[in-house]
């Protein structure tokens, strides 16, 4: 494998670290939803934030002239959860 090569593929493999890292950090919400329906609501800022940013990196993603899938795919699961943990926690 070129030196080029190498490097390609240590950064596709970062990305997909990286990838499923970021689904498994807006996963964390359900606990955080559960209490909110519990009626012990968190606050409800962090997922709202996280939600936009979600947005905004899926809509950049999917815009791209080469899609960026690795990136929508990473967060599109935060703007279902940040929406879900905001709704239920107000």
């Amino acid at each position: 494998m070129s030196r080029q090569n190498e490097k390609e593929h240590k950064i596709q493999q970062l990305g997909r670290a990286a990838s499923v890292l970021s689904v498994l950090m807006y996963v964390s919400y359900i606990p955080q939803i559960m209490n909110n329906l519990e009626g012990n609501p968190g606050s409800p800022i962090q997922p709202f934030v996280a939600m936009i940013n979600c947005t905004c990196w899926v809509i950049y993603g999917a815009l791209k002239k080469q899609k960026d899938w690795p990136l929508v795919v990473a967060n599109l699961p935060g703007i279902f959860l940040g929406a879900m943990t905001f709704f239920t926690a107000i």
